[in-house]
């Protein structure tokens, strides 16, 4: 098994080709949200290694601490698909939000060079940022004490 950690900077960046698909499909997820306390509507895609997106959305709750993030929406439906390895993972919603801190530290569990893309629904602006970059020394397994 490939170790989801041993990812490096010398990653080359997905293809334009790609990173459209990632766009319009983490678009077309957000329609998908459930947000009816904040209307902040999320949508995310992730590409794997081996060229497939995987979707996932914003699920909110009455109770705010249990609100599933998009990202994370979109990293649980992967691996319950048996994906363990991505590329990149573009985010859409009103102004091009960064993932959170726990999106971040979940995201960083299968890989900190992760490709991370905004896109902000009203105006199509779009960035780009390595993971690793948005949450240096992420805590990870080698922080975890072996026995």
């Amino acid at each position: 098994m490939t170790d989801v950690h041993s990812q490096t900077s010398e990653i080359d960046p997905p293809s334009d080709e790609d990173v459209q698909r990632l766009v319009q499909a983490a678009i077309s997820a957000r329609d998908h949200a459930y947000a009816p306390h904040s209307h902040f509507y999320v949508g995310a895609a992730l590409l794997t290694h081996d060229g497939r997106v995987v979707e996932g959305c914003n699920v909110e709750n009455a109770s705010y601490s249990l609100t599933q993030c998009a990202e994370r929406t979109a990293v649980c439906t992967a691996v319950a698909g048996g994906y363990r390895m991505f590329h990149a993972v573009a985010i859409a919603s009103v102004g091009g939000a960064m993932p959170c801190g726990a999106c971040r530290q979940v995201l960083a569990e299968f890989g900190s060079d992760l490709f991370v893309y905004t896109i902000d629904v009203i105006d199509g602006e779009q960035q780009m940022r390595r993971l690793s970059d948005l949450l240096p020394d992420a805590f990870s397994t080698s922080n975890i004490p072996k026995r």
